[in-house]
């Protein structure tokens, strides 16, 4: 199982499932990453978090450990 931590800066990927549950779960999908999204990582910061991503046409940061629970083929 791969998920979004594991993608380099400048691939693609697309989202498979969503793990997790309740509120983090939620949140994930009200910034816009659902089932089927395509995903482009732009940045990664020194330290390795957050995560700079591109979703539907707009920028988006997200922790790592946020990343962990969206996996992507």
């Amino acid at each position: 199982m791969r998920t979004l931590k594991d993608i380099a800066v400048g691939q693609t990927c697309t989202v498979v499932k969503l793990h997790g549950e309740g509120p983090t779960k939620r949140r994930i999908m009200d910034m816009g990453i659902t089932k089927g999204v395509e995903i482009l990582v732009r940045k990664v910061a020194p330290l390795g978090d957050p995560m700079e991503l591109n979703v539907r046409g707009y920028e988006l940061s997200i922790r790592k450990a946020d990343a962990e629970e969206i996996e992507v083929q």
